[in-house]
């Protein structure tokens, strides 16, 4: 599938799901940079980024305080020809896959390490 159309939907999915969250867990989503974006692009710009990551989180956490320099900003990336690829080309898991791996990196985002993203059900 071309990138536009993965796009398009990965937006809605987030979109969807932003919505579907408590005020107060949105409203401080709001103040992290969302990225969709494919990792062929940023494969020869970061070399150390795992080829077949699904989403990162980069920046400082909620928890961390407020950044003071540009590369501190909190921003999630996830990488949508890595999600299509994952999910073998079938669009209902592209879509469940965009939001559990959303969610998974607003998790690191609000604070929380991997083992407390992984109890939630988001890994």
């Amino acid at each position: 599938m071309r990138f536009p159309r993965l796009l398009t939907i990965a937006t809605k999915v987030v979109k969807d799901t932003l919505l579907s969250l408590p005020t107060e867990i949105r409203n401080e989503a709001g103040d992290c940079r969302i990225e969709l974006t494919e990792m062929d692009a940023l494969v020869d710009i970061d070399e150390d980024l795992d080829p077949d990551l699904l989403g990162l989180f980069e920046g400082l956490s909620r928890s961390d305080g407020l950044p003071e320099t540009p590369d501190e900003m909190p921003r999630i990336r996830l990488f949508l020809d890595n999600l299509w690829d994952e999910c073998a080309g079938d669009l209902a898991t592209y879509r469940h896959e965009v939001r559990i791996t959303f969610l998974h990196e607003l998790g690191h985002y609000l604070g929380l390490d991997e083992d407390e993203v992984a109890a939630l059900g988001l890994e």
